[in-house]
């Protein structure tokens, strides 16, 4: 696993979702629906901005 001292300024999807520990879908599915910032470099390739995966993480409050 991956840690956030660790983590590379741009990372792919499989590492995103490796970090956050789901599913490669769930990134994508994160990055179609804007809440993740993520940039295509050539045809194919897709790498998610740091800064962005570190915000997807909300604090859940006691209820």
């Amino acid at each position: 696993m991956i840690g956030k001292a660790q983590l590379p300024a741009r990372l792919s999807i499989k590492q995103a979702a490796e970090y956050q520990g789901v599913c490669d879908r769930t990134i994508r599915r994160a990055i179609a629906d804007g809440r993740l910032k993520a940039y295509r470099v050539g045809k194919r390739t897709i790498r998610i901005d740091r800064d962005s995966l570190l915000t997807l993480e909300t604090p859940m409050f006691a209820v």
